[in-house]
């Protein structure tokens, strides 16, 4: 059974708020992964529709929560939703085989893969903060491991932990890493990129 409410208070830092129920009864606490549509975030004062459980303490909680006009759970935003880890799994496996064919060298995957794990941590460790109000890993901080080429480990943190990918401001900037970092890349897979490359790994 759905239910109808208003968002009368939400806390955008920490991704979370509360549904105050139409007609009466007690608010309903409501977390941004419950929200079915990732690609808007709520500001407060919307009218949604969810569907009420209760937590492990008995306190009234939302889930599948969709705006008042939208459908819950619709098709474009399960795509939305599965496009980063194609993309990820597409560039990792091509990422692979630039190396193993000879047109990068391998130590460039290995800075992938360490700047992906670092990226992780550091969304693991941000994730862990804003749910115990210790002091939170700054944004560019986050997005610097974005353009080194941590960006696969923090798309596998947002999607995993549910963290910062609902932002709109922060996912911007995030894919904008992504798209220089890509680009970084392939400019070392030219001819001057390639000599470039040697030279550094020569004179180390």
């Amino acid at each position: 059974m759905r239910y109808q409410g208003r968002i009368t208070t939400w806390k955008d830092d920490k991704g979370f708020g509360f549904i105050t129920p139409n007609g009466s009864g007690k608010h309903v606490f409501a977390h941004i992964s419950s929200f079915s549509n990732r690609q808007r975030r709520p500001g407060g004062d919307e009218l949604v529709t969810y569907e009420l459980t209760v937590d492990e303490k008995g306190r009234g909680q939302a889930m599948k929560v969709a705006f008042v006009g939208e459908k819950p759970g619709s098709d474009g935003a399960s795509v939305m939703t599965r496009l980063p880890p194609i993309f990820t799994v597409g560039f990792l496996a091509f990422l692979v085989a630039s190396v193993l064919s000879g047109k990068l060298p391998a130590a460039i995957l290995g800075v992938y893969l360490a700047a992906s794990i670092l990226a992780f941590l550091a969304y693991a460790l941000d994730k862990s903060a804003a749910r115990n109000n210790r002091w939170r890993t700054p944004e560019n901080t986050l997005h610097l491991f974005g353009l080194i080429g941590g960006w696969p480990g923090a798309l596998a943190a947002q999607k995993m932990f549910r963290h910062k990918s609902s932002k709109a401001s922060f996912q911007g900037v995030f894919w904008a890493t992504v798209v220089l970092n890509c680009c970084a890349l392939g400019w070392l897979l030219t001819a001057s990129g390639s000599a470039a490359l040697r030279s550094v790994i020569g004179a180390t």
